[in-house]
């Protein structure tokens, strides 16, 4: 499940000539398996993408699983009574049938030959080290050109797609950059016209709710057709049962925020949308929360950003995937990609902390993000303070 964005880099960096059966972004992982079966690190940390899969080699009698770097798709393992390895990527799937049921961390790898050695973690980046604190200096222009590209690369799309907007500053930015590149085909290389060259974009909200307004605004700055889908409170109770059903959580704030993505999710399917890109991750990376205006120093600030990265897969990344995926709607998420994090968690945290806004105005969070991205966006928009979607 997922998708991985540099397959074609992938592919010409192969060693040897494969003979390939398909344009598919996962025969890829194949060629790589075949050329370094006892490192599936090298090339699991070479993959951009969201994924979660499993290898079978009969010629070795062995198999691989392996889940994304930060658990944007979910992946769970179990074990029957006889101690017969089950995988799948729902809970319910393996109720009834495990004795014991795990949910597979994110960035690691389970091989058939080693089970001994447990879950091997692939992905260690520098910066989520306990004693590195990031210095590289703050670089609007090169911070822009890293979500841009992440952007670029994750609108790659054979089938008609949209963007979320929930009138904050994360998801607006998404979408505006989606705006910038989705009259070319990034499978061309940008060459070819789009398939769908019309970029819808929606947002859902009870009556009379704050963030349409402001969805609409960001809508007409960039040109989207504009989706304003409204939910009432019974419908949201009515909905509760099915969406914990499919979230396979009881964690209330994920409940709350999932509700209304599952409703409008329905309606985004039943145009024929299957894949949409949303700004989950931004408030991790940059701080977002209110209580970051707390912080007391970088360090603490940096080490704060990392935790709430770790628990990344259990909420946001489960909540955007599983109500999503209960529509058959394929979830992105561009401030997660693995090299735009590369970037900003690099960057320096004292940069990141809160201070105040344009012409020292109230002290805001992601002024970083926010200065970056100058002009992307109406000033109403871009410099909004954070409210939560639920």
């Amino acid at each position: 499940n997922g998708e991985i964005y540099n397959h074609r880099d992938l592919e010409r960096s192969l060693k040897a000539p494969h003979d390939f059966q398909t344009a598919s972004d996962c025969e890829p992982i194949l060629y790589l398996h075949d050329e370094a079966p006892d490192d599936p690190a090298s090339w699991l940390n070479a993959m951009n993408g969201i994924f979660a899969f499993v290898l079978h080699d009969p010629a070795r009698k062995d198999f691989l699983l392996a889940r994304d770097p930060i658990g944007v798709v979910p992946l769970y393992v179990g074990w029957d009574r006889a101690e017969h390895l089950y995988v799948a990527s729902e809970l319910k799937a393996l109720e009834g049938i495990c004795e014991r049921i795990k949910e597979f961390p994110p960035g690691h790898f389970l091989r058939g030959s080693q089970a001994g050695k447990g879950f091997q973690r692939y992905y260690a980046p520098v910066w989520a080290e306990p004693s590195f604190l990031p210095s590289e200096p703050y670089d609007p222009a090169r911070l822009r050109a890293a979500l841009e590209a992440a952007v670029h690369r994750q609108l790659m799309c054979d089938v008609p797609y949209g963007v979320l907007i929930s009138g904050g500053v994360d998801s607006s930015l998404v979408a505006s950059i989606a705006a910038k590149f989705s009259a070319k085909r990034v499978e061309s290389d940008d060459r070819e016209g789009a398939w769908w060259p019309r970029l819808h974009s929606f947002a859902i909200g009870l009556e009379g709710a704050p963030d349409l307004p402001k969805a609409k605004v960001v809508a007409d700055a960039i040109g989207s057709v504009h989706h304003e889908i409204h939910f009432t409170v019974q419908e949201g109770l009515d909905a509760l049962s099915d969406v914990i059903h499919h979230l396979e959580t009881f964690d209330i704030t994920t409940i709350r925020a999932s509700t209304p993505m599952y409703l409008l999710m329905r309606k985004i399917r039943a145009m024929g949308i299957k894949m949409v890109l949303s700004g989950e991750g931004a408030d991790e990376v940059f701080g977002g929360y209110l209580y970051f205006h707390k912080a007391p120093d970088a360090r603490e600030f940096h080490a704060e950003t990392i935790r709430k990265l770790d628990a990344l897969y259990n909420y946001d990344c489960l909540r955007a995937n599983k109500s999503m995926m209960a529509w058959g709607v394929e979830a992105r998420v561009p401030f997660l990609d693995t090299e735009f994090l590369d970037v900003a968690m690099r960057m320096d945290a004292a940069a990141k902390m809160v201070r105040p806004g344009p012409d020292g105005g109230r002290p805001i969070e992601k002024a970083v993000l926010r200065e970056a991205f100058e002009g992307y966006l109406p000033q109403e928009i871009l410099w909004r303070q954070k409210e939560q979607f639920s």
